[in-house]
């Protein structure tokens, strides 16, 4: 069977069952999508991609003659940014990390659920309109051309590669897609999840930030579906978890692939069926939250190395942002630190107008592995230092891990890279642990936790 419609179509469908195929059609027309183009036989499937620009193909997993992975393989080899998703009879997680290793973007389990595979069309057609709006702009995306420009008041950029980024933003903003920022730590991931979230149609309800690695087995029940009143022996009274705190808004789960595996299942489900229950409660409670994830690890090869579920990934990477590390963003480095300077020497009333000449250069060498949040813990403690109007060289010297000094620097580990620089933090704030805190970015608490952990001498 080959039925390919008079008027062009984004869809085509594979698979050796026409029964099925007519079923697909009529689901997908009935909901007012696009009549999809239809085959049968996967030996002309490569040819039919070839003459026809189809934005989403939906492939049976087992079909005659080559398989539906044979031929995703085949596809994305000649069509990379083609969309493909795999249907399959067996929710089988190895064929599923298969299927993405090969580059398939969603897996559908037989039968399948019209209501999920409307909703899988939809999003996939609107993912190019929102890529199609991007080109629009042309390959060069300024700040000038935002239409919101005032949402990202609070972030400094002026690096092109982050005018891309704001553009991106905005595009997804105004849609209801679960979005994956990726990026390295430091970056300011969470900064760009609170813009999103400003400029959504949920900007008036809650956004809600959980970092994942600190969430346990033993509390993430508890953490995030909340607990009834005497639901276990301290439940004094009823609680509300994240996802219902966060109702109508926005849930960032931020180093989302920090999050035990045994405990991936229990997210994909309130993600995908909307609802939950509280522990110690049999009521089902209805959820309404977008759901932002960020990370800074590879996931694909967290899922590849059976770290993270891949049908959780399919669910919360409905449009991706990457965040370019500071080293490649270099128009980005002097406008940054003269912005926490500014931030620093107003907090500790100095009078400091601007950076040195040598200071600038030197940080426009540095590679930055920390990002902006190694930048602004390096001019924090140089401003204590400085003594002049100007932030100089000197001040941050002993802050500075340039590329000479990192030649005959040994490797750390990070607690030891951590700890050096805690230690460094106290010793320029002559052990004031609140003020120690405050250039860190974290608080007072957490700084006696490390000053324990790694047995930093007290020299108040």
């Amino acid at each position: 069977m080959e039925s390919i419609p008079d008027k062009h179509t984004p869809v085509l469908v594979v698979d050796d069952d026409e029964g099925l195929l007519l079923s697909i059609k009529a689901t997908l027309v009935s909901s007012g999508l696009p009549e999809p183009a239809l085959i049968s036989d996967s030996r002309n499937v490569l040819g039919l991609v070839r003459t026809h620009p189809f934005r989403l193909i939906l492939l049976d997993l087992m079909m005659p003659h080559f398989n539906g992975l044979e031929v995703l393989e085949k596809i994305k080899g000649e069509f990379p940014n083609t969309e493909c998703v795999i249907v399959s009879a067996s929710d089988e997680v190895a064929t599923a990390v298969q299927a993405m290793t090969l580059g398939a973007s969603d897996y559908l389990v037989k039968p399948l659920n019209s209501e999920k595979l409307i909703a899988l069309v939809n999003r996939t057609l609107e993912k190019y309109n929102l890529q199609d709006e991007l080109a629009r702009l042309g390959r060069k995306k300024v700040f000038s051309e935002l239409h919101n420009p005032q949402a990202f008041s609070g972030l400094v950029a002026e690096d092109e590669s982050m005018a891309l980024v704001f553009h991106q933003v905005e595009a997804v903003a105004g849609t209801d897609y679960s979005v994956v920022i990726s990026g390295e730590s430091g970056t300011g991931k969470e900064m760009l999840a609170r813009v999103i979230h400003r400029l959504s149609k949920r900007s008036k309800a809650p956004f809600y930030a959980v970092n994942m690695a600190s969430v346990s087995k033993t509390i993430f029940e508890d953490e995030f579906f909340g607990h009834a009143k005497g639901a276990y022996t301290d439940a004094s009274s009823e609680r509300r978890g994240f996802f219902e705190a966060a109702h109508g808004g926005t849930l960032f789960l931020d180093e989302i692939t920090e999050l035990d595996p045994s405990l991936q299942a229990k997210l994909l489900r309130v993600i995908e069926e909307r609802e939950f229950y509280r522990l110690g409660s049999t009521e089902i409670r209805n959820v309404d939250v977008r759901i932002i994830a960020a990370t800074n690890r590879d996931i694909n090869e967290e899922i590849i190395q059976g770290r993270f579920r891949a049908d959780l990934f399919y669910r919360i990477n409905m449009y991706n942002i990457k965040i370019p590390p500071l080293r490649e963003r270099r128009d980005d480095i002097l406008p940054l630190a003269s912005h926490f300077l500014n931030i620093h020497a107003k907090s500790n009333k100095k009078k400091i107008q601007g950076l040195s000449p040598e200071l600038a250069e030197r940080l426009l060498q540095a590679s930055f592995p920390g990002n902006v949040r190694e930048l602004e813990n390096m001019i924090a403690p140089a401003v204590l230092l400085e003594k002049g109007r100007t932030l100089t060289l000197a001040s941050a010297r002993n802050l500075y891990t340039g590329p000479e000094r990192r030649k005959t620097v040994e490797m750390l580990t990070l607690d030891e890279l951590e700890k050096r620089h805690i230690k460094r933090v106290l010793e320029v704030t002559g052990g004031n642990r609140p003020k120690a805190a405050k250039i860190l970015g974290v608080n007072v608490t957490t700084v006696y936790r490390k000053i324990e952990k790694y047995n930093i001498a007290d020299k108040n």
